[in-house]
This record gives structure tokens, sequence and C-alpha cells, in this order.
């Protein structure tokens, strides 16, 4: 594989990593997602597949009557979201001539793929760790003591595999930000010395509690851009595994959610395996719980076949749990709370400006693997939440409020925006192409119209206590939304993630991130929307919906980006010479800069570099470009991209999680050098200078 180069020589080829799905590690694997990639995938359903119904496709010309097309190569998107057919030829003549003036925010030289234990960023620009695991967020939190950590300590500390994150400001406060960070997991092989996992210790498994969660953590901006944590300031707080939560929404209350420390089924302690998030207009922030299924132990012993298929649908198997932390909370054992598992997998919403408000979990935004939760407002003022659940062959969903957005920030407003997420509609979504079946042969090669597209429709699941879906309540659909999707017919993705709206456009990308099992036998083939078998690099989606509003049932789509090594022909970077881009694998969190560009982190790189972050044109001459701007150290992750004119911000998860690796033996010493354990942060990326990127 290559990068661009200035001088234009092609340089490095790596070897591959060992890996599991994608460029995984089989330790990042186990800890991480309980080792999906190893297991069947749980959707076995035989619902209607894109390739069963490709035939039925809409033509280019209806398309285009439905006011819906998306053209050949994206041009601005006007008011009304439709593209100019000849305005979008006119770009995608330019970009395959890669000719025209550099986009605004992307003059930078990209990234070479490599292997180092270290960030790498390019010529000109700056790096700080701004906060690790450990490091004190409340007031009394002791130092890191690595090899002498404590349940106590972590709590007050911050978490462990920082995952999405948030950048806002504090109204009245200038100078200061306020910093909001998931924490997805806890790896106790890399985070505790001596620690047995056939028999870890009561005060190993509290630990593991106080790293999972959330963190807010006030920051002081130097003149110089350097963030510095406020520690004590009175907005920090760290929520854990262990902090009440409200159920709100249609849900709450359902028999469903009950357990013998919560029979009203309205409360829960804790959040789990906190994934990507985004931000709601009213200032509060949304985060996906994600792999929740391997915290919860002894699904073999359950004998009621109702129940068995639902935890197999979500991936529930096997006897012990990898963390067995059902030996010290009896909540995490099936057989003893058989409902505690319903109270995990949900959206939750916390108040980073409100210290003492309990955080939510929305059961109207449905119960799966949420990668992440992101919102746009449609025209008439109702809010949009999109989601992707992260498994091979599962969907993609969106949710529209009923009630309409107040603006302002009073307390009446704010009271009256919290119940938008938890009154209205979910909805999972279809995909056709407009190719003949005979075209996606599983390779990743073009059909004959010149790229892979499509329309689509989003199908309503339930709305308030109505279930769209026969044979389920709307309880049973809110609390097992696969199994309701899996019986309107939605299409089976690649991985579906992050799934964001452009701020500027309206448009709506998606990341597949991968799916080695396309195509594998009796499991679904190719289609457009997925249009390779053995898909191990991935690809991105763009998704317009009819007349450019969030509330619309019919969409188009096309793939934006086809990934892997640009020499193989089997990849797309949405028309532009695939000599001038950057290779890129395993595409999963999203996010935009100020000038409008998408910016790509990625998760288990299979081209056998570090991961990193990209950033990529989406319209004019350059569309389809993408450049890398920075990778993370040896076994890590990219997570969390916030992209300002003047900053990027990346998580740097799971650093060192290499197979052999344990706190006794890292593989990695980021960020703190030679001896010491690798710890995941939060890392500040700046031209020097402070000036605006690019």
């Amino acid at each position: 594989m290559r990068r661009p180069s200035t001088d234009g020589k092609r340089v490095i080829h790596l070897p591959l990593l060992t890996s599991h799905q994608g460029g995984r590690s089989a330790m990042t694997c186990q800890y991480r997602c309980g080792n999906a990639c190893a297991h069947p995938a749980p959707n076995t359903s035989d619902n209607a597949y894109f390739g069963d119904v490709v035939a039925g496709a809409l033509t280019r010309r209806a398309l285009l009557r439905a006011g819906a097309v998306i053209g050949v190569a994206a041009g601005a998107a006007g008011a009304a979201g439709s593209f100019s057919q000849a305005a979008a030829a006119s770009a995608g003549a330019a970009a395959r001539r890669g000719g025209g003036r550099g986009p605004r925010g992307l003059g930078f030289e990209p990234v070479a793929p490599n292997t180092a234990d270290a960030v790498t960023v390019p010529p000109g620009y700056q790096q700080q760790v701004v906060i690790r695991w450990g490091d004190p967020v409340l007031r009394g939190a002791p130092e890191f003591l690595p090899g002498r950590q404590t349940a106590e300590a972590q709590a007050r500390q911050f978490g462990y595999n920082c995952d999405f994150l948030a950048l806002r400001d504090i109204p009245g406060q200038p100078g200061l930000r306020l910093l909001v960070a998931n924490h997805e997991y806890s790896d106790e092989v890399l985070m505790l010395a001596g620690y047995d996992p056939d028999h870890p210790t009561r005060e190993q498994a509290e630990i593991g509690w106080a790293a999972h969660g959330l963190s807010v953590v006030v920051l002081r901006e130097h003149r110089s851009g350097e963030l510095e944590p406020v520690v004590g300031h009175p907005l920090n707080r760290r929520i854990t595994a262990t902090t009440p939560f409200e159920i709100t929404g249609p849900a709450a209350g359902s028999d469903l959610l009950k357990t013998s420390a919560d029979p009203t089924g309205t409360r829960v302690l804790g959040t789990l395996n906190n994934c990507a998030g985004g931000t709601t207009p009213w200032g509060t922030i949304l985060s996906g719980e994600e792999n929740f299924n391997q915290y919860f132990a002894r699904a073999e012993d359950v004998t009621d076949p109702v129940t068995a298929e639902r935890l197999a649908r979500y991936g529930i198997s096997g006897g012990a749990s990898t963390r067995q932390w059902e030996r010290y909370d009896a909540r995490f054992d099936l057989t003893e709370e058989p409902h505690e598992v319903n109270r995990f997998g949900w959206v939750i919403e916390v108040d980073p400006y409100d210290p003492d408000a309990r955080p939510r979990k929305l059961t109207a935004l449905g119960r799966f693997k949420h990668e992440g939760a992101t919102t746009q407002v449609t025209r008439d003022g109702r809010v949009v939440v999109y989601m992707g659940d992260d498994e091979r062959f599962d969907y993609m969903y969106k949710y529209v409020s009923d009630g309409r957005l107040r603006r302002g920030n009073s307390a009446q407003a704010r009271r009256h925006n919290r119940r938008l997420l938890e009154e209205g509609t979910l909805y999972v979504a279809r995909f056709t192409g407009d190719s003949p079946a005979r075209e996606i042969d599983g390779t990743g090669t073009l059909p004959a119209d010149g790229e892979f597209d499509g329309h689509g429709e989003w199908i309503p699941l339930a709305s308030g206590n109505r279930s769209f879906v026969p044979g389920m309540t709307a309880e049973e659909v809110y609390v097992f939304t696969r199994l309701a999707a899996d019986r309107v017919g939605a299409t089976k993705m690649d991985r579906p993630e992050d799934v964001e709206p452009s701020p500027r456009t309206g448009r709506v990308y998606a990341a597949l991130t991968n799916n080695t099992d396309r195509g594998a036998a009796g499991l679904p083939g190719a289609d457009e929307a997925n249009p390779r078998a053995g898909n191990k690099h991935g690809h991105v989606l763009e998704l317009v919906e009819h007349r450019n509003d969030g509330a619309a049932r019919r969409f188009a789509w096309r793939l934006l980006l086809v990934c892997g090594d640009p020499e193989d022909p089997g990849t797309y970077f949405g028309g532009f010479p695939k000599d001038q881009v950057s290779p890129i694998s395993c595409p999963d969190n999203l996010a935009f800069d100020p000038h409008g560009n998408l910016w790509i982190s990625t998760d288990g790189n299979a081209l056998g570099s570090n991961d990193g972050l990209f950033a990529v044109a989406l319209d004019g001459h350059h569309r389809g470009q993408v450049k890398q701007f920075l990778t993370v150290p040896r076994g890590a992750e990219t997570c969390g991209p916030v992209v300002a004119e003047r900053r990027v911000l990346v998580s740097v998860q799971h650093p060192g999680e290499l197979d052999g690796a344990s706190a006794e033996n890292p593989a990695s010493h980021w960020p703190d050098g030679p001896g010491t354990l690798p710890r995941p942060a939060v890392v500040s990326v700046t031209r020097e200078g402070f000036r605006p990127l690019g």
C-alpha cells in the first residue's frame, strides 16, 4: 500500500498484522466486544435483503422525478436537497482529472502509513496529551499509581479507553472548555499487575466498574492552544457502571425491564461499553451502549425458549463472562436476574452542565448495539437521531420526534426539549440499488453506471405505544429492536457504526466498518450497498433524504468510499484519482470540520499500518480525495474525533493492546515513555502558532 508523496514517489509496503475482524488483535476482540467476530453473526433472520429486491429498483429517471437523485459526483446541496445533474457530472469529470485548488482545511502533508509507537502528525503540527487514564478529575482524586490502583481512586480519576469526545463552551466562563469523554471498556490484563483472568478479585472487578462510563472535565484553554484540566471544578463528573440512571420513554416501567432491585423498571445502575455519541441542540450529550452483551453470564443455562432466542439475537451466549463480574454482583448472572440485560443497549443522555442531574436511558431510540447517536433538526423543527447497530448484517436506524425544538436556554425550554427524545417514531432503513444484480459480483468492481448507488426507505417500527411490527407490542419493539427490524425486512449491512449528518449540507454519512462474513456459505452475498464479499476494509455511504429533510421516509444513496489499498481495483474514492489518495481501512467514527470536509477515524486497519485519522473532501474538484492526518501508537484505535478551526482532538484507545501483552510485559509505552504502562488518552493536535488547520 502507499500514500501520496510531494515528490511523486511511492512509499512503504507494510506487512499484515495478526488480526481477527479487520486488523484487530485477539485481545481487543476479547475485551472490547466479547469475541463477537469469533461467533456466528447473531442475525439469522431470513428477511429479504438487498440482493433479493434489486430487480425492482427504480431507474435514475424515476429517482429524479422523486426529487431525491444523487448525481455522479456531488455539487453543493441546495435548499431543496437535490443535486444538479449537470453540475454533478462536471464536478465528477474534474475530480477524475484531479485538477483544481485544494479544499480549505485540508492543506496539510499526508502522514505516511507506519507502525510507530507514537502519535504521528503532519509537518508543521504539534501535539499534546490533554488527559490520560488515571489522571485526577474530581476533588481529592490521587495521582495515578500503577500497580496500586483502587476502585475508590479510579472512580475519581479519568476512566479507561476513552472513545467519543465532545468539546463545549461554558457560558459565562471565557477561557474554559468542557470536555466529555466516553470510556468504552476495560482491559484488566493491561491495566492491573498480577491480574488472573480466571480468578479476578472483588477489588479488580470494582476497578473495572469505575473505569467504565464517562468523564466530564473542565479544561483551561491557553493562548498557545494548550489545554489544561481543571481538577475539582464543580462541573467535573465521573459516571460509572454503578451510577444511578433513570429509564425514560415508552418502555419505561415495562415488565421486561423490572428486576428484584428495581420492581418499577425505571431505575438502573450504570452504563456499559459506551462507544460513540453526539450532542443535542439543547446541549446534552448522547452516548451509545454498544457491546453490552459480553458482561452477562450463564446464557447457556437459560431454559425458556423465548428468552433464549432473544438473548441469541443480541449475541449473548456461553457460561462465565470474560471479566466474571457475576461473581460479585448477581445482576450480571442471567439465571439470577434475567431482565437486567434488557436495561443495557440503549442511548443514554447526560447533561454536562448539571452534575446533579441523573443521566437517562432513552427507550424511544430502541435497544441494540448502539455505536452512537447524532442529531439534526427537520424543516419544521423536529429532532432526528441517526444510529447504527455495530454488528455484522445488522441495520441502520433513525428516530424522529413528535414535538418541535424550542430555542433558547431557559429552564422551560430545556424541560420541553428533554421530552423530545421520549415521544416520536423509530425507523429502520431498507436500501435498494439501481444496477442489475449480475453487475454486483462481490469484487468491488463498479457497475456499468459508474458507481454504487440507489434509493431507499425508512420503515417505521413503533411510535409511542403503537407498534408497526406484526406480532410485537410496542414495548417488545423497543426492547428487542433487532427482532422487530428483522420482521420488516431491513437491509443487512456491513457493521454500520457512526451515522452523522453534515451540518452544512444535511447529507447523512455512515461508516460501514467491515464484514469478512459477507458472501460466506449460508450468509448474505454482496449487494449494491455492501458490494464486496469478504469485506475486510469497509466503506462509507452517503445518503440524501427526500427534500433534504430528516423527517422524510424516502432517500437516495451512494457509496462515497470503498476502502482499502488504492492499488486494489475493488476500491473507490468518490471518482478521485486513486494514485493521489491515502490508503484507508475500517472506517469507524465520523466528524465534520468547519469547511464541510468529512473526517474519518479507523478501527482495525487491515492494511498493516497503525490506525489513523483521515480527511476527505465531499464537494468540487477534490471530492473523494482522502488524506491521512495522523496515526496512533501500536495496538491503538483512533476514536472520538473533534475537528475545529484550530484544533483536532482524538481519543487514543487501547494503546499496546496486542496479543501476548500484559501489565508486566507491555507492548507499548505510550504516552509516558520507557518503563511505563500504556495509557489511553485524549490528544490535541494544533498547527504551529495555533493557526487555522490546513
